[in-house]
């Protein structure tokens, strides 16, 4: 397992982000750091990446596996229990 990358931000708002302030998220508020793709501020966001993981296009299986370890350890910040133990097991 990859080592994780999400930190909290403790600046963003908690629910539906604008472009604006998507675009003002680090690169750790993200499932997928490097793409930016599926922002991950609160409960919510983490459920969704995890419902939306097999939809999320032009990412290496390396990516996925670091997508997969942050959504991890976001949804045991927020107390989202996960059945999966692996990115496969999603979608």
């Amino acid at each position: 397992m990859p080592e994780t990358t999400w930190v909290p931000n403790d600046d963003a708002e908690q629910g539906k982000l604008n472009a604006s302030e998507r675009n003002s998220l680090p690169a750790s508020s993200f499932a997928f750091p490097h793409s930016r793709k599926e922002p991950m501020t609160n409960a919510q966001h983490v459920r969704n990446a995890i419902a939306r993981f097999d939809q999320v296009e032009d990412v290496s299986d390396a990516e996925k596996d670091l997508a997969f370890a942050n959504i991890q350890k976001v949804a045991k910040q927020y107390g989202i229990e996960m059945k999966e133990t692996n990115w496969r097991q999603l979608g």
